[in-house]
């Protein structure tokens, strides 16, 4: 198992530098471009909020995972606009390439399971692939448009790509999304329908990539935020579901961590190891909640409210996994920049047992026996220092 496991964690470490990528969007309120673990995780909320739009015989779930792994490619290659002059020929055997080295650090079985779900969203063929291809047309664009004051340079690409470019299809593909973007370029507010009654949430939680979390990327270069912790921690509980404890389903756990954090838009981060009051805590991310999953659709704001609460209070083996799973990326990133948020706060290995071994011993035993080895190594050679 630890030969196993420590190649999994090898890909999830690699993994990090697509916080990195820098892509062509901006976010909406302009103050930096988007990265790409960030849109990632922005796109498997578009799926799972968008599921009501989806054709019958599309599968959500897969859908989600197609776009938690879609860009992954980018590490090597990097971004390339579709407004800009580009060799796309080349581009695909540099991706198929860049694929093939990244899902080849995982064990054999997962690498070609990785692969394949990344090639069928490439051909995009099947009905999951041409639904996650949709959204993946219009996340951009509506980035744009739903912007308070977007940048009339991106407003000409949006408005290109939708006449004659790669979103031109979608006036057939996706009609409802066609018209809603159509109608804002123009300045009109789009016609109530699935897909517009959806789009002011979807607006609302770009702001979950400004809220900056104490712990810092594997580069060292700067704080993470909680919109691309969301997506890789849902990356965490993908590769590492064969830890879960018997009976979790994957798919439900994958939909609590993609939601999990999105109350701190109005609560704001709280980092495990600071000093805060709890009450005040719950209170605030309660009516952050409400407030957020109130802009959707009755049916959705009541089902990803009780799955946040049941993430929550930790009361179901879902639960547990996605809260070991939500605990477990810290300290790993910990260990790869000399202590991190560890020395930012002068942590102590009884902390960590209490509030982090707690949690992933309780969900993923095996994993806590794997990581406390480590962590007492750390903390053993912090003391001699």
């Amino acid at each position: 198992m630890t030969e196993r496991l420590s190649a999994q964690i090898e890909f999830l470490k690699r993994a990090d530098r697509l916080k990195s990528v820098d892509r062509a969007n901006f976010l909406l309120d302009q103050s930096r471009p988007e990265n790409a673990a960030e849109h990632s995780w922005q796109l498997a909320l578009w799926a799972l909020a968008m599921e009501p739009v989806a054709d019958e015989d599309v599968s959500i779930n897969r859908v989600i995972r197609m776009l938690l792994l879609h860009d992954l490619v980018e590490i090597v290659v990097g971004d390339h606009p579709i407004h800009l002059q580009t060799d796309w020929q080349a581009l695909e055997q540099a991706e198929q390439a860049a694929a093939a080295e990244l899902f080849g650090l995982l064990p054999a079985d997962q690498a070609a399971s990785f692969l394949a779900l990344w090639q069928e969203f490439e051909a995009d063929r099947t009905p999951d692939a041409k639904f996650a291809k949709h959204l993946d047309r219009c996340q951009p664009m509506f980035q744009v448009l739903c912007s308070p004051a977007p940048n009339p340079e991106h407003l000409a690409i949006v408005q290109n790509n939708l006449n004659s470019g790669r979103a031109a299809y979608l006036k057939t593909a996706l009609p409802q999304a066609y018209d809603a973007a159509h109608r804002l370029l123009i300045g009109e507010a789009p016609a109530q329908s699935a897909f517009s009654s959806r789009l002011p949430f979807l607006a609302e939680t770009d702001q979950l990539k400004s809220v900056y979390r104490a712990s810092r990327l594997l580069s060292d270069q700067r704080f993470e935020n909680s919109a691309e912790h969301s997506w890789h921690i849902m990356l965490f509980a993908w590769v590492l579901c064969e830890y879960a404890t018997p009976g979790v389903s994957i798919d439900r756990v994958l939909k609590m961590l993609l939601l999990h954090d999105i109350v701190e838009i109005d609560a704001g981060d709280h980092p495990i190891h600071g000093q805060v009051d709890h009450a005040a805590q719950e209170a605030e991310e309660q009516a952050a909640a409400n407030r957020l999953f109130g802009m959707l659709p009755t049916d959705q704001r009541i089902s990803y409210l009780a799955l946040w609460q049941e993430f929550e209070a930790a009361d179901s083996q879902d639960a547990r996994f996605a809260k070991a799973i939500d605990r477990i990326q810290t300290p790993i990133g910990n260990l790869e920049t000399g202590g991190g948020s560890w020395v930012d706060y002068d942590v102590t290995f009884a902390q960590i047992e209490k509030r982090v071994g707690n949690p992933i011993q309780q969900g993923a035993p095996d994993l806590w026996a794997w990581l406390r080895p480590q962590l007492v190594a750390y903390f053993t050679a912090e003391i001699r220092v």
